[in-house]
């Protein structure tokens, strides 16, 4: 399969985007009639072509008029490879540099520049190059090819083709195996086939027959594809970079819209807070709050809390599937103008209550690196599901590269003095409460949880001194609480800290290994019942009996437990032994035997035998043939 590439056009209006896509593919990008009247760019088009290397290309040809940077930007947002259109008989002007600001702001590294139309202002060339150098300094195009053409005469056009060989021929692989987010631009329908939405694919794979996630303005549901299409030829799979039509099942085209997406289904968060960094524009605390937030193709409201000039808080006006390292574009409502770029450093951010939280939050984020921090976001949280973090976008390292103080404890990343505090408070615990309950056969694991749960550190609370020390392996304190997961995931995190506490678990209790339950001054009243039943089997003692000797239903179920005693019901107390040796006895007699003759044969009382003889039924050992028989089952 050929390497495919999208490209997407950026420059001022009127410079001749649409008609060098027409000459670099053959196929006109304008779509709507509209365009083609006027001569003007309003929406996205899409066109696509192959070099002469093998190399595929889809071009997104976006507009260049100010009054549609909102159109611009959706179809600038997920490309990874940009053109940079300036006209020679034009040179910079306004929308370049809303352009060359969105580009910077998107993170774009890859692309270049092309002088168009030539032939109308051959001797303006090489000024206008020198204003591009000048204002792509400083920028990620900053070192981008520059080629000449005429679209209209065709000069220059093959040089052109062979730059966009070396620029496609340098950009980065895309990731075949990991996670689909693919942007729609549009959604629509076709007779026959049902809904179709397209986007550009910079990630993972899409196959007919897959189950994704529809995440979007009005619309949260998981939808099947029915048929995919890439350079208007139908396939089975479509893999990155690439233009992709989805046709899916049973979803109505009014129902989605430019700025939902497709997602791998639980791959993605779903967020409306996130904590970001300037990479350039208009300081964050310049008092402006109420801004539109522009990421791949969506474009929803937003409101800004300002940290410091360089790192704020952004809420969105509804949630969108982001991750650490996403780029988005800020501007004003109403605006024309890229107002800030921003880089998005956490998709889960602490909630902010208490005075002075929003300058130290400046100080963590400002050290926060550009793909995350895992030390930090583990600090944090005390533990955090290693799944959980991949999600958030973070690249976790395997447990050999993990960093100083964060440890894998069963599929759980552990910050190492939140897993000592644990470990610490379990052993205080389960030492306390056996001290105070000695006839206890532990504690149950569900009050460790708790426990665990409960702890708090007042200076580390969510909002509070999170992570501003989170780098020193040092920090150390009352612990965090015990995260929540799944069910599964919970129960093996607190099973690695019972272990690493040196303590057992085992029927839904904790306690040290051999520990068994003692009796404390209950000890000598058992002795006793096990002295007197030891001389006289069935004798069992009498309530009054218990009284006496201290004993009572706690000390007796400890006793039981330990296997001194056997408790039959009615409350009569025999010795483990004593169903053996009745056996023995009614095994003598005369076969069937009614309850009368067990109880003098055991020479005991009715309000022992009746009990016993349930037991054995119960085991199985005796069998009741009516009312007044039994008999021993041979």
């Amino acid at each position: 399969m050929p390497d495919t590439f999208v490209i997407a056009t950026a420059g001022h209006v009127d410079h001749g985007k649409s008609t060098l896509v027409n000459a670099l593919t053959g196929m006109e990008p304008d779509r709507w009639a509209e365009e083609k009247k006027r001569g003007l760019t309003i929406d996205l088009g899409f066109a696509w072509t192959t070099l002469p290397s093998g190399r595929e290309l889809a071009f997104v040809d976006v507009p260049g008029h100010e009054k549609f940077l909102a159109n611009m930007l959706a179809g600038l947002g997920p490309a990874p490879i940009a053109c940079f259109v300036i006209a020679a008989d034009k040179g910079w002007q306004a929308q370049s540099t809303d352009h060359r600001d969105a580009i910077n702001a998107l993170g774009i590294t890859h692309g270049l520049v092309v002088i168009t139309r030539a032939d109308l202002a051959p001797d303006s060339v090489e000024t206008t190059k020198a204003q591009v150098r000048a204002q792509l300094r400083g920028t990620p195009l900053e070192a981008a090819p520059i080629a000449t053409v005429s679209a209209t005469t065709g000069e220059g056009l093959p040089e052109l083709i062979s730059a966009l060989d070396e620029v496609t021929a340098t950009a980065e692989p895309p990731t075949t195996s990991g996670r689909v987010r693919l942007w729609i631009d549009r959604a629509f329908t076709i007779k026959g086939a049902g809904t179709v939405v397209t986007g550009t694919l910079t990630a993972g794979a899409l196959t007919t027959g897959d189950t994704v996630e529809l995440r979007g303005e009005t619309i949260d549901r998981t939808v099947g594809v029915r048929g995919l299409q890439s350079r208007n030829s139908t396939t089975t799979e479509v893999v990155p970079q690439a233009r992709v039509a989805v046709n899916l099942r049973d979803v109505p085209a009014d129902d989605l819209h430019r700025g939902d997406a497709l997602l791998t289904s639980g791959a993605w968060p779903i967020v409306d807070a996130i904590d970001v960094r300037r990479t350039m524009g208009e300081a964050l605390d310049s008092g402006i709050h109420e801004l539109m937030a522009h990421i791949g193709t969506a474009a929803v409201p937003a409101r800004l809390r300002s940290f410091d000039a360089d790192h704020a808080r952004l809420t969105l006006d509804r949630p969108l599937p982001l991750q650490v390292s996403d780029r988005i574009v800020l501007r004003a409502p109403g605006s024309r103008n890229v107002f800030a770029g921003l880089l998005v450093l956490d998709v889960d951010p602490p909630e902010l209550s208490r005075r002075g939280d929003g300058a130290r939050r400046a100080r963590e984020l400002s050290e926060r690196p550009v793909n995350g921090d895992v030390l930090a976001e583990v600090a944090r949280r005390g533990a955090v599901e290693r799944t959980v973090l991949t999600r958030f976008g973070l690249q976790v390292p395997d447990d050999e590269s993990l960093p100083a103080g964060v440890e894998d404890v069963g599929g759980w990343l552990v910050h190492s003095p939140t897993l000592t505090s644990w470990v610490e408070a379990t052993k205080s615990l389960v030492s306390r409460e056996l001290a105070a309950s000695p006839m206890a056969a532990g504690v149950p694991v569900k009050a460790v949880a708790e426990t665990l749960r409960r702890a708090s550190d007042s200076n580390r609370r969510p909002g509070g001194k999170t992570t501003s020390d989170a780098t020193s392996a040092a920090h150390a304190g009352p612990t965090l609480p015990l995260p929540k997961g799944t069910d599964a995931a919970t129960r093996r995190l607190l099973n690695q800290v019972i272990s690493r506490a040196g303590l057992e678990a085992g029927d839904g209790m904790v306690h040290p290994p051999g520990h068994t339950a003692g009796l404390g001054a209950a000890e000598a009243g058992i002795a006793e019942i096990e002295r007197r039943l030891a001389a006289d089997p069935f004798a069992a003692p009498e309530a009054d009996d218990l009284r006496e000797l201290g004993v009572g239903a706690r000390e007796l179920a400890v006793a039981e437990k330990a296997g001194r005693i056997l408790r039959l019901g009615d409350g009569i107390i025999v010795s483990p032994r004593t169903p053996a040796q009745a056996m023995r006895i009614l095994a003598g007699l005369d076969q069937p035997f009614t309850t009368s003759q067990a109880r003098q044969a055991l020479g005991t009382t009715r309000r022992v035998v009746i009990p016993l003889l349930e037991h054995l039924d119960g085991r199985g050992w005796t069998r009741r043939l009516d009312t007044t028989h039994r008999e021993v089952v041979r």
